[in-house]
């Protein structure tokens, strides 16, 4: 029979939690200006990849500009790095479809 020893009980205190600083006016704000501004970027589209590329960026670029100390004014030249990303890598799959789809086409042809 193994005789079992238990040590003395062991404490810890918990001190109180860091505030986290309540942004709801903000966080208002952010998604009023990601809309008003991301308005302008959609109207002109008219394909839905690049819609929802554009949309994705904008998103994106709220994340991002959330996390710094003054979202608002970080958050229109994020939208607009990501929005001209987003614009790029659309153009790009466009044009790999249509290399493709033309070696498709002489694949089958031949």
């Amino acid at each position: 029979m193994v005789k079992t020893r238990f040590e003395a009980e062991t404490r810890f205190e918990i001190g109180p939690l860091a505030p986290v600083p309540l942004r709801g006016a903000a966080e208002n704000e952010l998604e009023q200006l990601k809309a008003r501004l991301l308005r302008p970027l959609l109207e002109p589209v008219v394909e839905p990849e690049l819609n929802t590329a554009l949309q994705r960026a904008a998103n994106e670029a709220a994340s991002v500009a959330w996390f710094t100390p003054f979202p608002l004014l970080v958050f229109p030249t994020l939208l607009e790095e990501k929005a001209a990303r987003a614009r790029r890598q659309q153009e790009r799959q466009k044009q790999i479809r249509k290399r493709s789809q033309g070696l498709l086409e002489e694949a089958i042809s031949e």
